[in-house]
């Protein structure tokens, strides 16, 4: 069947598998302290252009967002997110499992607004009840967020001096930063999230690896025996090798930057094709993910040959659904898409 349903539903890129088979009998210490990790961590404090950065490797979104923000916050901390981000949403509640409350604010097509995180800090800071209270101590954004959607530069720097004049960290979640860096309208490079994050990850999983996040603390400001926090947390991997040799082949000849524009340019014919077929779209995004809103009998017949996400229902009749392009989308995926809407 043909499969819009996400952008991780294929196994890894090619060039990865080759390399992981390449190494695969060299005898390697465990627990990322191997050559290729070593490798992968100068590549990526290189592309970020920041020396001194710690970078660190775990498996998946979800502990590295539980691990990053459990081991920042106290425990009387919460951390402030938009009410529609992935961790107040679909994560099981992993953050409230680890202690610390997810506190949120209004989504505005999946991003938050500084000047609505400000009234929240100034206005816990006035409670004088406050001292009873979950004290925010983490601002989390997505990047892009969970509807497709990218903060500029100028966004993302009222942001990082909000956080400054409140003392607390900025972390973003780039599980698929590579499609908002690719993204038309970007104004931010590696570069510049570097320097206006506390901390960030770069998503792999979503990006052509089996598995893999790459967190990095730009100013070497990773919290104190992060390491041992990690493996407290079950998120250290003993064949740190794994993550090692994706990111490093990742990380070689721009190949993560190159996948992240092909997964957006197959999401601008994509988006062609079902303006041209007369879908009604629940926000245009500019990265790799298109929501559309379809008539639930539609729906019905268009998933039989067709995979895609559902999202949330409009109303009784009509659905909003996703559709994603990823690293391994073909030309010919969207012809073929383009021919079954044609017919319905």
């Amino acid at each position: 069947m043909l499969s819009f349903v996400c952008d991780y539903s294929e196994g890894a890129h090619p060039r990865i598998l080759e390399r992981l088979a390449e190494t695969n009998l060299v005898p390697q210490p465990g627990y990322g302290s191997d050559e290729y990790t070593l490798s992968a961590r100068g590549k990526i404090a290189r592309a970020c252009a920041c020396p001194k950065a710690d970078v660190y490797f775990l498996a998946g979104g979800t502990q590295t967002n539980q691990t990053v923000i459990s081991s920042l916050l106290h425990s009387w901390q919460g951390v402030v997110a938009a009410e529609t981000g992935h961790i107040a949403v679909h994560e099981a509640g992993a953050i409230e499992y680890s202690g610390h409350k997810v506190l949120t604010v209004p989504g505005h097509d999946g991003k938050v607004c500084a000047d609505e995180v400000k009234a929240l800090l100034k206005g816990f800071f006035e409670d004088a009840n406050h001292e009873h209270m979950v004290f925010p101590g983490m601002v989390y954004i997505s990047f892009p967020t969970e509807y497709g959607t990218i903060y500029s530069r100028a966004e993302l720097q009222a942001l990082h001096e909000l956080c400054r004049s409140y003392d607390i960290p900025l972390f973003l979640d780039g599980a698929r930063l590579a499609y908002g860096l690719a993204a038309e309208g970007c104004d931010l490079t590696m570069p510049d999230i570097a320097s206006l994050a506390d901390v960030f990850y770069i998503g792999g999983t979503k990006v052509g690896a089996l598995c893999g996040e790459a967190v990095v603390f730009p100013r070497g400001n990773a919290p104190e025996h992060f390491l041992t926090q990690i493996k407290q947390r079950g998120a250290l991997l003993a064949k740190g090798r794994l993550n090692g040799i994706q990111f490093e082949t990742l990380f070689t000849d721009g190949l993560y930057f190159s996948l992240g524009r092909h997964a957006v340019e197959m999401a601008v014919q994509l988006r062609k094709v079902l303006h041209e077929n007369g879908c009604h779209f629940f926000l245009e995004s500019p990265t790799n993910q298109q929501f559309i809103i379809l008539e639930d009998s539609v729906m019905e017949r268009l998933s039989r040959e067709v995979a895609f996400d559902f999202w949330e229902k409009q109303d009784d009749t009509h659905t909003i659904v996703r559709f994603a392009t990823s690293w391994a989308t073909r030309p010919e995926d969207i012809s073929t898409l383009a021919g079954i809407l044609h017919k319905l």
